[in-house]
This record gives C-alpha cells, sequence and structure tokens, in this order.
C-alpha cells in the first residue's frame, strides 16, 4: 500500500489516567488504520474506551490522563508531542470532531454563523469576514439548514436538536478536513433527524472525500455507514474486519453478543420473546480481570482464558481477533 493511501495509522496507543487509586487503562495497546475516503467505525459499550481514542487523536485529553505509549501518524506526521500551537493549526483545518452533544459544544451567546466562521478565520488569516460569511451561509446551505441567512444570526437555543447537529457538521467541515471524527453523532436525535444526519454525512463524505471516524454504540449504524468495524472492550480491540466480514462472520464471542443485542422484528415481537443482553458487567478497570478481559462474561470460557491474555491474530484476510480461540 502506498503511504497517501493511509490518512491516520495508530499504532500501540495507550492513553492512562493516574488517579489516587490506580492507573486506569482507558486505552490499551490498540492500533487503528485509517485510509483516505473510507469510513471506520469504532463500536463497543460504554466506557469501553472509543471516545478517549478520539480525544488522544485530538491530543485533548485532560489531566489526570495522558498518552503513556504508542503513536498517532497523521499523513506520517506523529501527533504525540506535538506542541499546542502546531495541533491547533491541524484542529479544525485538516482534523475536525463533532462531539455527541451539540448544546453543549456550541457557545450559548454568540449567534452559530459567527462561530462557524470563527473557525474560518482562524486558520484563514487573510480571509474576510463578510467571504468567512458567504463561506458559511454556502456551508449551511450544504448541510440542508433552512434559511441559512437567517440561521447564520440565530443563537443555539433557537434552534432544535437537529439543526444545532447540522451546523456542528458545518462547522467541521469548514474547512474541507482530511480526517473527520464522529462521536456518536446522533446519541440526542430522534430516529428521522437521525437517518437525515447519517445519510448527510454519507453525501459529504463522497463529495469531500473526507475520511471518517464513526464512535457509536449503534450496530446498524455501522452497518449503514461504515466499511471497517473496530470492535472495542475495556480498552482494547478485540475483532476488526471490513463491515460485510464481521456482520457476517462474528469470531469473538463479545461481538456475537453485541450482533445478538439488535433488536430484529416488529416492537411486539421483540416484547414478546425479549431482547437478548450479554451476562455480566464491564470490568472495573481499576481491577481488570486476569487473562482475558472478556472472559468472565464469555459463556466460551475455559480454565486457559482465565490465565492467558490473548493476542490479537490474523485468521484470514485480515480479519483479526482476541481470542485464545484463534490463537
Amino acid at each position: 500500500m502506498k503511504p497517501s493511501d493511509t490518512v491516520l495509522e495508530i499504532n500501540h496507543l495507550q492513553t492512562y489516567f493516574y488517579t489516587d487509586k490506580g492507573v486506569v487503562p482507558a486505552v490499551d495497546d490498540i492500533s487503528i488504520s485509517v485510509k483516505k475516503g473510507k469510513i471506520i467505525g469504532i463500536v463497543g459499550e460504554s466506557g469501553c474506551g472509543k471516545s478517549m481514542t478520539s480525544l488522544s487523536i485530538m491530543q485533548l485529553i485532560a489531566s489526570p490522563g495522558k498518552i503513556a505509549g504508542g503513536e498517532i501518524l497523521f499523513q506520517n506526521k506523529n501527533l504525540v508531542g506535538l506542541s499546542k500551537s502546531e495541533m491547533r493549526s491541524l484542529r479544525g483545518n485538516e482534523i475536525s470532531m463533532i462531539f455527541q452533544e451539540p448544546m453543549t459544544s456550541l457557545n450559548p451567546v454568540y449567534p452559530v454563523g459567527k462561530q462557524v466562521a470563527e473557525t474560518l478565520l482562524l486558520h484563514n488569516k487573510t480571509m474576510q469576514k463578510e467571504e468567512a460569511k458567504q463561506k458559511v451561509i454556502d456551508m449551511f446551505k450544504m448541510v440542508g439548514i433552512p434559511e441559512p441567512e437567517r440561521r447564520y444570526r440565530a443563537f443555539p437555543h433557537q434552534l432544535s436538536g437537529g439543526l444545532r447537529q447540522r451546523v456542528m457538521i458545518a462547522m467541521a467541515l469548514i474547512c474541507r478536513p482530511k480526517l473527520l471524527i464522529a462521536d456518536e453523532p446522533t446519541t440526542a436525535l430522534d430516529v428521522t433527524i437521525e437517518a437525515q444526519i447519517l445519510k448527510l454525512m454519507k453525501q459529504l463524505q463522497e463529495e469531500i472525500d473526507t475520511s471518517i471516524i464513526m464512535i457509536t454504540h449503534n450496530l446498524g449504524i455501522v452497518a449503514e455507514m461504515c466499511d471497517y468495524v473496530y470492535v472495542m472492550y475495556a480498552g482494547k480491540v478485540m475483532e476488526h474486519a471490513d463491515v460485510f466480514e464481521l456482520f457476517d462472520h462474528p469470531k469473538h464471542p463479545y461481538t456475537e453478543g453485541l450482533l445478538k443485542s439488535i433488536p430484529r422484528g416488529n416492537v411486539q415481537q421483540n416484547k414478546k420473546k425479549g431482547l437478548y443482553s450479554i451476562e455480566g458487567m464491564v470490568p472495573n478497570m481499576l481491577n481488570l480481570p486476569k487473562g482475558c478481559r472478556f472472559h468472565p462474561r464469555c459463556m466460551y470460557a475455559e480454565d486457559a482464558c482465565r490465565e492467558i491474555e490473548p493476542d490479537l491474530v490474523d485468521t484470514g484476510d485480515g480479519h483479526m481477533v482476541r481470542c485464545i480461540k484463534y490463537k
């Protein structure tokens, strides 16, 4: 593969939080590759390390957390160790992020249009304010915001959740970044608006040729949007593969459990049969089980699973699995 085919390469990333009670390995030795023009899904339960991975890429880890090891190569430049000013020049310009809740991400006392224009002006020092305003209005049109000139002057509280999320997408894409990180971008939206936002992101990704990292717990979104999938559990990647391969031939018991948890049929059928759930709880990251981190919840666990932590191995055609069955 040519180096230019890969936009982002994460190698053995470790993001730890050093607390009074001990070290929390929020992201523990993960490797992820993002190719140009592709959408990568990172899935798993809450607390598995999905969002910490995205914040590590953006270099937004707050104390007492820090990147303890590994490298994050963006276009062959290691982001780990860059100065604050170097990262500021990349954020919003070449790497952008859509956060979970737009109401807390937008400044409540400034019009949304000016907030998006600020991103443009920050990365284009010679651009005039009127030119930036017109570019923002054009981007508002592109992301499907009605009456963009009027919405430019609106405050966040005057917009619906769907419109606020479209503003966040406009802000993330205004500088046409090479990489977009979407952290649960539709969590607070109803299903109709969710479908519109996902369709919009797919269209813009194809138009701008931006690579996307889609962080979600919703496997329906993954099936619809993603080219490749990484399944995370307790800070580690348990499985990753092409999206069709993963859904058709899941190999890790955790992935099997997640897929079984997807509601199928109509509401009445689900009420009658009951929804499948994975037994047990996500482990305490301060007191991780010995051996495989998933073994306390795994229906296939053997004695060896309680002693040996398996490596991530290739089972063929790039389908990687962390399970003792495939050692």
